[in-house]
């Protein structure tokens, strides 16, 4: 594996072709606003949330369109193995294509998938709906690494840390809002209501995200582009550790989140869908958790801050344990789980942009698709093994999943980072 700075440069001639950025007159990319910052975590937020409006809605859809509860699950694994799809096909676009057009692009034929959602009349229609609009939402990826570009790097942990916690306050408003919505006007209601934003969203950033007119003569085919964004992968020691991580604390992020409804809706809680949803307020912390890993990342504190996360994000899952006795463990259970992954999170993706800066939509975009990966599998073996065998069983597979991210790191499968101290520059690519 590479690991010495010559090493490094060698493979990164295969693995990424510069991208040209909007610059600054200092040859670094420009610097975001704060203004301009607040408008990319908004906009995150708002994509990001059609991924889990479904969550605290399961039961009443199953129940609507006649799905058995495997079939159910299958809402919420569609949904992130498009995700995933687009992660790959989609964010690497980033780099080739003016963003400021991609991101409206994508956000028109959301609203056609929302639109698709809301109308179903079908179990098959309906996952046909939610694989697209997974699939669509990657627009958050492209944003987030748009955003990273436009920071300098002495404040990129502090730029994407605010984007994410954009990201982290979409997820759980979304719980929130959809379990409300559905309550008082029904599950179709939600996905027609984030139709109606998310056209808004379209229309509000054409006006106001910058122009990125420079040309991009490195990579200007399609197939290229997508292999270099595997080759990165495959040469790179810290992205694949990275990758790893994400893949693991995502599954346990899923595990909690994608089954969680099912013991609530049952005795002795029998909670409504506006209850279940605003669970997700209590994750808040995430949030934090986003803005404080960035600065922690700009003061060179990246590796303590993923064991001191994923060390949290173990022992989360011994309150979650008690859920049916005691609402109080759920809630300390989810605080910490939430403040975990989304730490992690943040050092992640601060980490591989730090890299290569030129080619973040790539960067971005393969890394998240591990993301996908662990989302997807989260949730598919959650709500299979409630199925089965209970709350107690979904608790030990999360904390499986947690304790194996520990492991890694403890025993060196974080021991790349230390050796990014700063972005590479054109010259090594």
């Amino acid at each position: 594996m590479p690991g010495d700075d010559e090493t490094v440069a060698r493979t990164k001639g295969a693995a990424v072709a510069p991208v040209d950025e909007a610059r600054s007159e200092g040859g670094f990319p420009s610097a975001l606003s704060r203004g301009l910052s607040l408008v990319f975590a908004i906009a995150c937020g708002a994509a990001v949330a059609n991924v889990y409006f479904a969550q605290p809605l399961l039961v009443t859809i199953g129940h609507d369109l006649r799905m058995s509860p495997a079939l159910v699950g299958g809402v919420v694994t569609l949904t992130q193995a498009g995700y995933g799809l687009g992660l790959f096909l989609l964010v690497p676009l980033g780099d080739m294509a003016d963003r400021r057009r991609l991101v409206v692009t994508q956000l028109l034929f959301l609203v056609l998938a929302l639109a698709v959602v809301a109308t179903a009349r079908t179990a098959v229609i309906l996952l046909l709906g939610v694989a697209a609009t997974g699939l669509l939402a990657v627009v958050t990826q492209t944003l987030v690494a748009f955003a990273a570009s436009l920071a300098p790097p002495a404040e990129r942990g502090r730029v994407v840390g605010l984007v994410t916690s954009g990201v982290v306050t979409g997820i759980l408003v979304a719980r929130t809002v959809s379990g409300l919505v559905a309550d008082l006007a029904g599950w179709r209601a939600v996905y027609l209501a984030s139709a109606t934003l998310t056209a808004l969203l379209a229309l509000v950033l054409s006006r106001v995200l910058p122009r990125h007119d420079v040309p991009r003569p490195a990579l200007t085919r399609y197939g290229p582009l997508l292999r270099s964004t595997v080759t990165f992968f495959l040469k790179e020691r810290l992205p694949r550790s990275r990758a790893l991580f994400c893949l693991l604390i995502f599954a346990a992020f899923s595990t909690l989140w994608s089954s969680v409804a099912l013991p609530l809706s049952e005795p002795p809680y029998r909670w409504s869908h506006s209850a279940i949803g605003a669970l997700g307020l209590i994750g808040v912390s995430g949030a934090l958790a986003a803005t404080v890993a960035g600065r922690l990342n700009d003061r060179g504190l990246a590796r303590w801050t993923t064991g001191t996360a994923l060390a949290l994000l173990a022992i989360s899952w011994v309150p979650l344990a008690f859920t049916r006795s005691s609402l109080w463990a759920l809630a300390a259970g989810i605080v910490l789980l939430d403040l975990a992954v989304q730490a992690v999170h943040v050092t992640n993706q601060t980490l591989i942009h730090a890299l290569y800066p030129e080619a973040g939509s790539r960067l971005i975009g393969g890394y998240m698709v591990f993301y996908a990966i662990g989302s997807a599998t989260g949730a598919l073996c959650a709500t299979s093994l409630y199925a089965v065998a209970g709350w107690g069983a979904v608790c030990a597979l999360g904390a499986a999943f947690s304790c194996l991210g520990l492991a890694l790191w403890v025993f060196g499968g974080d021991a790349a980072t230390d050796s990014v101290a700063k972005p590479r520059s054109r010259d090594s690519v």
